[in-house]
């Protein structure tokens, strides 16, 4: 970053802190119930005199219970532990628990049981607490305290990929490299909300992080599954919350080091690995990461500070293989993630407290040229770097009265995603050909421009009043993205050439090796195949308002039953970007009962609506594959008329001068006209697939949630739970073809033995086609276009696609969960077991239906779908300063969607239709015939983890060693872990075909570390 965006930053921040000062705040806000109760009875205690103190931060308050034996506090800062004291009196000992960790947007549950006087010459030891229940409302959620996180074995120290460990939350199969690695509910990854302390942070173009949150900035993160509050929304499935930490009165901290030293440690595969973005990576990767966390006080029980800064580096060899030009040399990779962070929270006094919270990353991924092994010619010159920089700065203040709780806040957030950021200055790329035509290296500009910029500012208010046993809350939640797209092909040409052997001698001779450029090889004038050329390459883009309102009433009915009723309004103005209008009627209503038969249980039940946004891609996609030529208006004229769209449709409203990438035509280099000189052609290309916004509009998805579950604390250690989830989502994006073929089923009878046989045995896949269509087991193109609604025509489209808001989806899930925590043991576990089943008929904004827009057929198992789920953590603590963890995670396979093999039919396009752009993502939308979506499965998965802890007491700290193996056992995992669709194990040839390995889970890895903490 330079040094005027850090200026720029920090006048940023000091803005928001000027603000916040009249703004009330709600990022950091979180509550804490008490329950006395009398431990003979069960009965309430009131009046009874309570003292909740936290001695990190100074707070110590002391309240009376109500007459359902109740105190509830709120607007609490996460910061520190709470101890909560029972004075004694009449009747009855005093009684304590603690200490007591809270985490953001949570109001935390603590009953104390008192019982009746000891004798005189008796001693009473022991804790009467129960801490492990929720008590308040409904939420189905699960988390992971920072002591679990730091012990856990956990790659990078990234914190997302722990959150396997949790129910309902599995790797995620997404549809490219850089989705998100986790999937809530079988849903997909793209699904789930991002939130630091309650507070946005979805990178909103696509839905994922905007900030990776490292370790070293998280005291919690948890996952909400089902049933939670209306304070939050924008997503029908899942929510993940990190809580950051805070400074203390004590000064503590930590100085790392950590390292991935790769072969011949780990294990060979025959498989690439994953980077942390997802991208595949080889046997020479290498990682080192450094850092720091500090905090304490600024003013003892006043003013405190906690700040992180996380670097890493990622070292990956790649190699160039172009023989032909005398280039067979390694390249190096780097890929770099700095991660800083800062937080300073100032205490007025007990009931007013302040908050500035700012996050700064940088992540740069490098693509260097060449590739995993031999075949790929790229040159370092074609490469490119990911650039991500984000920058989030938020300023809250709390106030919590006896009666009145008011909350706010204001934060501002940046994120760029340049997809390609070039190595060289802007030209064309150059792709090179011998005369068999054989791909011989690719040299100049990577080919295509993708750099979109979001600005993005939310707000928050709330406000909280109690009314005898009544809470009421109201409050209002408001974000604006502005999003600014440059994007699409080369604006100075790609061309695909041919050199004679004498043009090749002619390059190898000058010894130019990786510096080989463009100009290099356009100078020789050679034989032009194709030259393409992008005639939009101007910045596009539009905002997104996302506003909420909502109330809440939690009535405590008796002192054993609490019953929540919420109602949240949600607005997405995207969805007002089609032809109707926006979506104003999203109503949710959402009720939670919890009722606690005995002090060591609850049953809670919730119910409710939860809306979602529209991610930013929906649109963008129909503004950037968009056309406003007159042949593309006549067609979407003539489909008007035909009532496939409405035929009042303002088709100005639809339409937009998107990318569009021309080809004209030239046999040599010196015959290609200039690129600036190619615009007249904008209307003579006919596209494969333009996409439109939708005439019909689009409408928000939702979900139909239902939760029932029991918790019971076993001991002062252990707790159990149940919980049944059930979860309807419609509404979800899918594509259609608005412009698509007849329906086309191929002929059975003719996939016969022989006549697979007979296909295979062909010569070239032109052959096979060929006689694949007089067995009426292939349509070809020409036919399917003619089947068309509309027909082709120069500076029309044959596919014109809309992202319509129809999906369906339908997840139910049974969890079991026992959780022990240290206590004066030696040993703590947390288990779970997940069974659950997701269908749907979409699985992905680029979805489409296999044949003729028939959704139906296409209703199945979704790609990340597993039926059961096992999840074993214990944690050893044999010694002091050892700690040894182990992690065993057991998933059922994902589904197989099975294709046709090109080998067999000559093509995978049964029907003729085309080729959607969509399936670049999520691949191949044609199913072999007579198999049904996802209809196969893999193996089952199963991955052993160990981490090893050894901390030894050093001028008044600890040196830590630490040594993490992955995959212990070094298994073949086929599924059951992160990676993209159309490289995963889960696209298979259909019709008995031997299975073909494409991907496998990590094999076994080593990291090793050293800290300093304080």
């Amino acid at each position: 970053m330079s040094y005027n965006r850090y200026c720029n930053a920090i006048n940023i921040l000091a803005a928001v802190a000027a603000i916040s000062v009249t703004a009330p705040a709600y990022a950091q806000q979180a509550g804490l119930q008490i329950n006395v109760v009398n431990n003979e009875t069960g009965a309430p205690v009131a009046n009874a005199e309570v003292t909740i103190e936290n001695a990190d931060i100074g707070l110590k308050r002391v309240v009376r219970s109500d007459d359902f034996g109740r105190v509830r506090l709120e607007a609490l800062a996460t910061s520190g532990l709470y101890n909560v004291s029972v004075a004694a009196a009449e009747g009855y000992d005093a009684a304590s628990a603690g200490p007591v960790s809270l985490r953001s947007n949570f109001t935390g549950s603590v009953t104390i049981r008192v019982g009746a006087k000891a004798a005189s010459d008796i001693v009473v030891t022991g804790t009467r607490a129960v801490t492990g229940i929720n008590t308040v409302n409904a939420e189905v959620s699960s988390s992971l305290p920072r002591e679990a996180l730091t012990a856990l074995p956990i790659e990078g120290r990234d914190v997302i990929q722990a959150l396997i460990r949790l129910p309902n939350v599995v790797a995620s199969t997404g549809f490219f490299p850089e989705a998100p690695v986790v999937s809530i509910n079988g849903a997909n990854g793209l699904e789930t909300n991002y939130l630091i302390d309650g507070l946005d942070n979805n990178e909103n173009f696509l839905g994922g992080p905007k900030f990776p949150v490292p370790l070293g900035f998280t005291k919690e993160v948890t996952v909400l599954a089902n049933s939670y509050s209306v304070e939050f929304g924008r997503t029908a499935n899942g929510i993940i919350n990190y809580t950051s930490p805070s400074g203390t009165n004590d000064l503590t901290g930590e100085v790392y080091t950590l390292i991935r030293p790769g072969r011949p440690l780990d294990a060979r595969s025959a498989f690439p690995r994953r980077d942390l973005t997802g991208n595949p990576v080889g046997e020479s990767f290498e990682r080192y990461q450094g850092g720091f966390a500090v905090g304490g006080p600024i003013v003892k029980d006043k003013t405190f500070f906690y700040a992180s800064f996380e670097y890493t580096r990622d070292k990956n060899n790649q190699l160039v293989d172009a023989p032909q030009l005398g280039v067979t040399q390694n390249v190096t990779g780097n890929n770099e993630f700095l991660l800083g962070s800062l937080r300073l929270d100032h205490r007025f006094n007990d009931e007013l407290t302040a908050t500035l919270r700012g996050n700064f990353g940088r992540v740069t991924i490098e693509r260097p040229g060449g590739g995993l092994g031999g075949g790929n010619n790229t040159f370092p010159s074609a490469g490119s770097d990911e650039f991500r920089p984000s920058t989030i700065i938020v300023g809250s203040l709390n106030y919590a009265g006896e009666d009145w709780t008011y909350d706010g806040s204001l934060q501002y957030s940046r994120f760029r995603f340049q997809y390609a950021r070039t190595n060289v200055p802007a030209g064309p790329q150059v792709s090179i050909q011998d005369q068999t035509g054989l791909g011989v290296g690719t040299v100049g500009h990577p080919g295509f421009v993708f750099n979109d910029i979001e600005n993005t500012f939310q707000t928050v208010q709330r406000l909280q009043r109690r009314f005898g046993n009544h809470r009421v809350k109201i409050g209002v939640d408001y974000i604006r993205s502005n999003f600014d797209l440059l994007g699409g092909g080369n604006p100075d040409g790609n061309f695909t050439v041919t050199l004679t052997p004498a043009q090749l001698a002619t390059l190898r001779g000058r010894n130019l090796g990786l510096n080989l450029s463009a100009q290099d090889v356009l100078s020789l004038n050679p034989v032009v195949n194709n030259f393409s050329v992008e005639l939009r390459p101007q910045s596009f883009g539009t905002s997104q308002n996302l506003l909420a309102f909502y109330l809440e009433d939690e009535w405590q009915v008796t002192s054993k039953l609490t019953a929540t009723a919420g109602l949240r309004w949600d607005y997405d103005s995207l969805t007002g970007k089609g032809g109707k209008g926006g979506d104003y009627d999203n109503f949710a209503p959402r009720l939670a009962l919890n009722f606690r038969p005995d002090s060591r249980s609850s049953i809670r039940f919730g119910a409710g609506l939860f809306y979602s946004k529209i991610i930013y891609a929906v649109i963008s996609d129909a503004l950037q594959r968009n056309t406003t030529s007159p042949a593309f208006v006549g067609q979407l004229r003539q489909l008007a008329t035909q009532g496939i769209i409405p035929a009042d449709t303002d088709l100005a409203r639809v339409t937009f001068d998107g990318n569009l990438t021309v080809s004209p035509a030239c046999a040599t280099v010196s015959a290609c006209p200039p690129a600036s000189a190619v615009q007249a052609l904008r209307n003579t290309a006919i596209i494969n697939e333009a996409r439109t916004l939708n005439p019909l509009g689009y409408d928000s998805p939702y979900s139909l949630q239902l939760s029932g579950g029991y918790q019971y604390q076993v001991s002062d250690t252990i707790t159990a739970s149940i919980d049944l989830i059930y979860s309807r989502t419609r509404n979800l994006v899918r594509l259609r073809d608005l412009n698509s073929p007849t329906s086309f089923v191929p002929n059975a009878a003719n996939l016969t033995a022989a006549n697979i046989a007979t296909l295979r045995g062909l010569p070239d896949n032109a052959a096979r086609l060929v006689l694949a269509q007089q067995l009426g087991l292939v349509r070809s193109q020409a036919a399917a276009d003619a089947t068309r609604p509309v027909g082709l025509v120069a500076g029309g489209a044959r596919q014109i696609t809309v992202s319509e808001t129809e999906g369906k989806s339908l997840y139910r899930a049974v969890n079991l969960q026992v959780n022990k925590v240290r206590g004066d043991d030696d040993y703590a576990f947390r288990l779970s077991y997940t069974l659950s089943k997701l269908t749907n008929n979409t699985d992905d904004i680029n979805f489409r239906a296999s044949n003729a827009n028939d959704f139906s057929v296409d209703n199945g198992p979704s790609a990340n779908d597993r039926r059961h789920v096992i999840s074993a953590v214990g944690f050893l603590y044999p010694i002091r300063g050892l700690t040894a963890t182990g992690a065993l995670l057991f998933q059922s396979g994902q589904p197989v969607n099975l294709v046709p093999d090109g080998s067999v039919f000559g093509t995978q396009d049964l029907n003729g239709d085309g080729q959607s752009f969509g399936e670049n993502f999520v691949g191949n939308s044609d199913r072999f015939p007579g198999a049904t979506r996802n209809s196969a499965r893999l193996p089952s998965s199963t991955t052993v983890d160990i981490g090893l802890r050894y901390a030894v007491p050093v001028f008044g700290g600890n040196v830590e060693v630490s040594a993490d193996v992955f995959n212990l056992f070094n298994a073949n995992n086929q599924s059951g872990f992160a990676n993209a669709a159309s490289t995963s194990n889960q696209i298979q040839f259909g019709g008995g075909a031997p299975f073909v390995q494409r991907n496998a889970g990590p094999p076994r890895q080593f990291q090793f570390g050293l800290a300093y903490k304080f």
